[in-house]
């Protein structure tokens, strides 16, 4: 099997590869704590803090935070990061001439560490478009999800997979742990253009706008030519394990405005557009319920928006009102 780094060397350029040999090594040791389940450092549990928008931080955020922003800026190919844990957008000195800039959910899912359910960190890099040679600026990150580069996802789950695509597909790793690599398992990984799984928290059904609710009708009612239900629903509540399902089997996510969160909880800059990206280069959709997500002007490094994302079946079926 094909080792990440070979694959990159023919697949990408140089400063690209280096970038994913960061994100190997930092995945390698937060997944190393999530195997050992709070065996090595204090890192289970809450940490009694809140993140830039408000969330309620897990140790285990503030940890992976840490470890991939360290080696980020260690690898020299990054001008700067954005992330969900921050206030801010980091220029990282010293690597001022970097092309590259990366935006990061360090660990999405984190609601779900202490009850060891699929966590992940998502990511999308981008060139930068400030001038070489001096710090990043707030305009580095905003920019629309058709600019990036490449973008990914780390799941933490039975296996540790890297998720990823450079413009040219989607292709899926395993790390294989006591050699700290990933090995390609699966190659130009096609989403079906049938589903049978709607993702979506359907405790806010009386929240849900009447197109919505019409399509969470359809997906109940349905049935196939032998009188079974086409459809079920299944919703883990980490994104990038309801993605990871439905990229290989079929299906959609949905994460929509609600009255207590009106423009959904879902970040269009750390998990909509990179989660996007992989979508359409596996030959799905992705929304905000009427716009294409990376077609999206982003206005502002933490912003929100509602989510739809999924096959081409299920997605043309909800967006019809």
């Amino acid at each position: 099997m094909t080792e990440l780094n070979e694959f990159l060397s023919t697949e990408t350029t140089l400063e690209i590869a280096k970038i994913f040999s960061a994100i190997e090594q930092a995945s390698f040791i937060v997944s190393k704590e999530v195997w050992y389940q709070g065996l090595g450092d204090d890192i289970m549990g809450a940490r009694g803090t809140e993140n830039s928008t408000g969330d309620q931080q897990q140790k285990l955020d503030v940890y992976a935070d840490s470890v991939f922003e360290r080696a980020l800026r260690k690898s020299g190919v990054i001008a700067g990061w954005a992330s969900e844990e921050s206030d801010e957008i980091v220029s990282f000195e010293g690597n001022e001439d970097a092309s590259h800039v990366i935006v990061i959910d360090p660990l999405d899912g984190s609601s779900n560490i202490d009850v060891n359910v699929a966590i992940g960190t998502i990511f999308g890099i981008y060139e930068r478009v400030s001038p070489h040679g001096t710090p990043v600026e707030l305009r580095d990150f905003l920019q629309k999800g058709r600019k990036q580069v490449a973008a990914g996802y780390v799941m933490y789950s039975v296996s540790t997979q890297m998720v990823l695509s450079t413009g040219h597909g989607v292709h899926i790793f395993t790390l294989e742990p006591w050699k700290r690599s990933y090995h390609r398992v699966l190659d130009h990984v096609k989403m079906p253009y049938e589903g049978r799984v709607y993702s979506i928290n359907e405790v806010n059904f009386e929240d849900f706008d009447e197109g919505l609710k019409r399509f969470i009708h359809y997906c109940q009612n349905k049935k196939r030519a032998n009188g079974k239900r086409q459809y079920t629903g299944r919703y883990i509540g980490s994104l990038v394990a309801d993605f990871h399902r439905n990229l290989l089997r079929g299906g959609i996510y949905v994460y929509p405005g609600i009255e207590e969160a009106p423009n959904g909880k879902i970040r269009l800059l750390y998990e909509c557009n990179p989660i996007a990206y992989l979508a359409e280069q596996s030959g799905g959709q992705a929304t905000d319920g009427s716009q294409v997500i990376l077609d999206m002007e982003p206005i502002e490094l933490h912003q929100r928006v509602p989510f739809y994302v999924g096959c081409n079946e299920m997605m043309n079926e909800a967006m019809r009102t």
